[in-house]
């Protein structure tokens, strides 16, 4: 190589060195923490399936650091709630581990779960939906859950204070698995969440309907959590293969209890994904109730993003919804915190998809 070919290919590599520099410079730069748009909204944290996460003892710390990243916004985004669209563990009753689809038993899995939760214990009240993958053994081959053991209703103190009414389980007892918490937001609106099991039976169906009509909720705008509801499509559920009976999944309760309401607003749900594919894990559709107004229907999850269902759990991604001053607008994001963590990865932090990045409105 000639002296002119040296200098020339010197310059070249200086070339490179300082672009990527600079892009490495101006992608630190370009990351901007969560913040609100307006000083006066509040916020929602929407956390999908965390069952991933928690099969693996590799992967709950993974969790637990997105409770710890909602602790410490709870001020800087006035986090007033957090919802979790369910399946909290991936095996309810599991004894012996196969160490290929988890390597943590379900007694573990449910402390995990737990113990990232104490961060919220009287600080913020959170509603986790049950899944499927909370009752019977492996997945709901019954409807026996130790959901109440590790989630009951005295647990956090500001659930307790929203708390207004619950229905039973599969064994006749009161539990969070059917609850309603009526709240009041900043801007004096309000809401009733309705915490609805996993293809809730038609007597859960029937109670939910009874309390969405009563008089006192006639004004609240009311919001129901369970854990199907809608696919990748924006279709509602018909019907799943699951060894149960008397379960509705999202087109009943679509047409049993969203539709024919005059006050239920949103719906919020799970339990869909594909590896590696976002757009496989979330879903979105406006249909309008018998009273005219509008319903948006958000299905959230991520479980089988970051290395597929044996992956780490779903990359930390989670969702703020901002709930604007003027009481109709609601602005949602989906973040990770997991990203966010170290300056080299942070520009990986916000997903700007249009299916994770958008507005919506109520009525």
């Amino acid at each position: 190589m000639n002296y002119r070919n040296k200098t020339f290919s010197k310059y070249i590599i200086m070339l490179l060195c300082v672009f990527c520099i600079k892009n490495s410079i101006n992608a630190q730069e370009a990351y901007v923490p969560p913040k609100l748009s307006d000083s006066n909204s509040w916020s929602l944290i929407l956390l999908p399936d965390p069952q991933s996460y928690m099969k693996f003892g590799r992967n709950q710390g993974i969790f637990e650091l997105m409770t710890g990243w909602i602790e410490e916004n709870i001020s800087t985004l006035n986090i007033k709630m957090v919802l979790c669209t369910g399946d909290l563990v991936e095996q309810n009753e599991l004894l012996v581990t196969d160490n290929i689809n988890g390597n943590k038993p379900s007694r573990d899995q449910w402390i995990a779960i737990s113990k990232a939760f104490d961060r919220l214990d009287g600080k913020v009240p959170y509603i986790l939906a049950a899944g499927n993958h909370d009752f019977g053994y492996k997945n709901i081959e019954n409807r026996k859950s130790n959901y109440n053991d590790y989630f009951p209703a005295h647990r956090n103190i500001l659930n307790s204070e929203l708390l207004r009414e619950v229905t039973y389980n599969i064994d006749g007892i009161p539990t969070l698995e059917n609850s309603a918490f009526e709240f009041v937001s900043p801007h004096n609106r309000k809401f009733l969440f309705l915490n609805l099991e996993f293809a809730p039976r038609d007597a859960v169906i029937e109670w939910a309907q009874s309390l969405a009509s009563k008089k006192e909720y006639k004004n609240h705008t009311i919001t129901v959590l369970t854990h199907s509801y809608l696919n990748a499509k924006n279709e509602h559920i018909e019907k799943e293969n699951y060894p149960i009976k008397d379960g509705n999944y999202g087109k009943a309760i679509w047409e049993k209890l969203v539709k024919p309401s005059t006050n239920i607003q949103m719906v919020f749900s799970g339990h869909i994904g594909a590896p590696n594919n976002f757009k496989a894990h979330v879903g979105y559709r406006i249909d309008t109730n018998y009273a005219g107004k509008k319903v948006n229907q958000i299905t959230f999850n991520a479980q089988a993003l970051g290395g597929g269902w044996h992956g780490n759990g779903g990359n930390g991604w989670l969702r703020i919804l901002e709930f604007l001053p003027d009481k109709k607008t609601v602005k949602m994001h989906t973040f990770s915190p997991f990203f966010a963590i170290s300056p080299q990865t942070q520009e990986k932090s916000w997903s700007k998809e249009v299916f994770n990045d958008f507005s919506f409105y109520l009525d």
